[in-house]
């Protein structure tokens, strides 16, 4: 209970402690990019691997285009139609992603049976190693999505980003502790008291718990085979009782109550002398 004043360990040089709080944010942004194919005749004699790239878009704060393989991106493709997403950008961390490039009809609607898309975390410029093809050759060609040579697709992306920010409201400092003035009232108050300290003619109602937390020689008696253990009544000899009504609100509140300046040297002595009889901690903080 008592009040030490703080080292090296953190504190603000004594004053009232402060508290902060942080927070790991996971964000998903999303965003979709379109993409006109032109000239899709022209584009089919293209051999495996060879891919012509789309004007870079921009989500979740990063560069990224899509890369178009007329006849697949390997030999395995080959007679179909890939797309892959390409990070067109420089970064210093990991980005992950999840993206779908999906067939739109003349519409501009998505055509759920001609997708691929996959999730993915890159942590350098370039593109996931693997790929899907989205349609053959010979379903485009005779399928409605293919009119006047022209076809278009829809990238559907979305960023997953991470990152760590400060509570807003930043240190919050921590008002002082008004344990002492709760304490102090438990003594004045009387309630819950499960011992009588008899000193000279006055009975002092207390709480053992309390007692023996702030006092070894208390702790004893309560607590070990003294007759004090069981006992509702102790009795303190060897002090005055205005002495010992003193120490009980330093052991309760950590600070004396108010005294005459004519007894405030006699006071202290006897305090003293009280503070080594029970061995109460701190017994400077009992100078008047």
């Amino acid at each position: 209970m008592s009040n030490t004043a703080p080292s090296s360990d953190g504190n603000n040089g004594g004053g009232a402690p402060t508290r902060s709080s942080s927070a790991i944010v996971a964000e998903a942004v999303a965003g979709s990019h379109d993409l006109k194919i032109k000239g899709y005749s022209l584009t089919k004699g293209f051999s495996a691997g060879r891919s012509i790239k789309s004007e870079t878009f921009t989500v979740g704060g990063h560069r990224w285009c899509l890369r178009y393989y007329p006849n697949g991106c390997c030999l395995s493709d080959a007679g179909s139609i890939s797309f892959i997403l390409f990070l067109d950008d420089d970064v210093d961390s990991e980005v992950t992603a999840q993206f779908k490039v999906s067939l739109l009809d003349p519409d501009g609607k998505l055509v759920s049976s001609y997708s691929t898309g996959t999730r993915k975390t890159l942590s350098k410029r370039g593109s996931p190693k693997d790929s899907h093809a989205i349609i053959q050759h010979k379903d485009l060609e005779k399928s409605v999505y293919l009119k006047d040579d022209f076809f278009s697709v829809r990238c559907d992306l979305t960023v997953l980003s991470i990152f760590s920010e400060l509570d807003l409201l930043g240190d919050l400092p921590v008002p002082p502790s008004d344990m002492h003035r709760h304490f102090g009232e438990l003594l004045s108050g009387g309630e819950g008291t499960d011992v009588t300290l008899e000193v000279g003619e006055e009975t002092f109602g207390a709480h053992r718990c309390v007692l023996a937390a702030r006092s070894s020689v208390f702790k004893a008696e309560f607590n070990g085979s003294m007759k004090e253990k069981t006992d509702a009544s102790v009795r303190i000899d060897d002090t005055e009782a205005k002495v010992f009504k003193a120490m009980l609100h330093f052991i309760y509140t950590d600070s004396l109550p108010q005294v005459e300046e004519s007894d405030a040297v006699v006071m202290a002595q006897h305090l003293l002398v009280l503070a080594d009889r029970y061995n109460l901690e701190n017994p400077k903080e009992m100078e008047l």
